[in-house]
């Protein structure tokens, strides 16, 4: 059973940098296979992708110039740098795994993390 658990801060002030660590047990991040990603959900709103590790790394377009995704292969971690945040930057933080197979699917999930960007 793959289980993903999300960590760090839970708040941050405005201009800072975000970082969150996602420690994945059950399943290697190593498998490029998979696509290590993580998601947020601002208060009131939907779910919104924000980038992925796999072979490569995906940033979200309106993201990309703040954000960088890494792993860390001898922790079985992958890691998630949001920079020059803003309270719009407010959320729940997952990190999840995803496949593709003709569509991409989500099949495991973090519990989520509440960053909350406030001075």
């Amino acid at each position: 059973q793959v289980q993903l658990q999300e960590s760090g801060p839970g708040l941050v002030k405005p201009s800072q940098t975000l970082s969150l660590t996602c420690t994945v047990s059950g399943g290697s991040i190593t498998t490029n296979y998979y696509y290590w990603s993580w998601i947020r959900q601002p208060p009131g709103k939907g779910l919104e992708w924000m980038g992925a590790i796999a072979y490569s790394t995906y940033y979200s377009p309106s993201l990309k110039s703040r954000t960088s995704i890494s792993r860390d292969t001898s922790k079985n971690q992958f890691t998630l740098q949001l920079s020059s945040v803003t309270p719009e930057d407010t959320a729940v933080y997952y990190c999840a795994r995803a496949y593709y197979s003709g569509t991409y699917t989500y099949d495991y999930w973090g519990q989520g993390t509440q960053v909350t960007v406030s001075s």
